[in-house]
């Protein structure tokens, strides 16, 4: 991988992350694109660049992270299965699942689907969840639990946790905002163990690429939040859902045949 590539992977994290197209499946399809063969260092590149993405979400929503202990305490119920499926799953996810364009392309093909079919079925009554401070311990649980499905590139972290939301009685705008949060916890816990798994071994080169990467997803996804919020204001994720199915057809037809 050079400096150019890292930038343009650091774009399409950035720029994916937290709508419902999966950034890990935009990801493993881009590096296959770009001819990046998927190494130990470039899983680890496209996990550990997720933080800087990450970091976009600590500084346009600290007040609630570190300052609104009801909602943290939601994030940390809901962040908990997913840490639990995580780490038991690791070596599977990394050795077998992480970069299978194949999989990858199922995913986003059925999780496009899935979405397009839960988006004609929700309709937002005014009794629905309308703040995170709202949402029961329980159902927080189980919109981990959903999440926790997103082990599998292409289904979406993001698309995931939307969608336990909007099953579990949430409107667009809160169930976005509860998956950014729980990005952060769920995220910064994936980085960090990886990270200890392969004990920093990466070269200078790789620390710079490491970082290019990171300056990229963060300056991308603060654009990006900002644009998903204002759509999805008088939008539904249909479109999404459209994206995921074409996508996915189009890289097996054209790519992978």
């Amino acid at each position: 991988m050079n400096i150019l590539e890292a930038i343009v992977l650091s774009i399409v994290e950035g720029l994916t992350e937290f709508i419902p197209v999966s950034s890990t499946g935009h990801l493993v399809l881009t590096a296959d694109l770009l001819g990046i063969s998927q190494t130990n260092f470039v899983k680890s590149f496209e996990i550990a660049i997720q933080l800087g993405a990450i970091l976009a979400i600590v500084i346009l929503y600290w007040n609630k992270l570190l300052l609104d202990k009801q909602v943290m305490a939601r994030v940390a119920a809901a962040f908990l299965p997913t840490a639990i499926i995580g780490l038991l799953l690791y070596n599977f996810i990394k050795g077998v699942l992480l970069g299978n364009t194949l999989i990858t392309l199922a995913a986003l093909l059925v999780g496009g689907i899935a979405l397009i079919a839960i988006e004609l079925m929700h309709k937002e009554q005014a009794d629905h969840t309308s703040e995170i401070e709202e949402l029961s311990y329980p159902k927080a649980f189980l919109i981990g639990l959903i999440q926790a499905i997103s082990v599998i590139p292409g289904i979406s972290r993001s698309g995931a946790s939307i969608i336990g939301g909007l099953l579990l009685g949430m409107k667009r705008r809160p169930s976005a905002e509860f998956s950014f949060l729980l990005a952060v916890p769920t995220m910064v816990a994936a980085t960090g163990f990886d990270l200890f798994q392969t004990g920093f071994a990466f070269s200078g080169r790789e620390f710079l690429l490491l970082a290019i990467g990171f300056v990229g997803a963060f300056a991308t996804a603060l654009l990006a939040v900002k644009f998903f919020l204002r759509y999805i204001s008088s939008h539904s994720f249909v479109a999404f859902g459209i994206y995921r199915i074409i996508l996915a057809v189009l890289f097996w037809a054209l790519i992978i045949r």
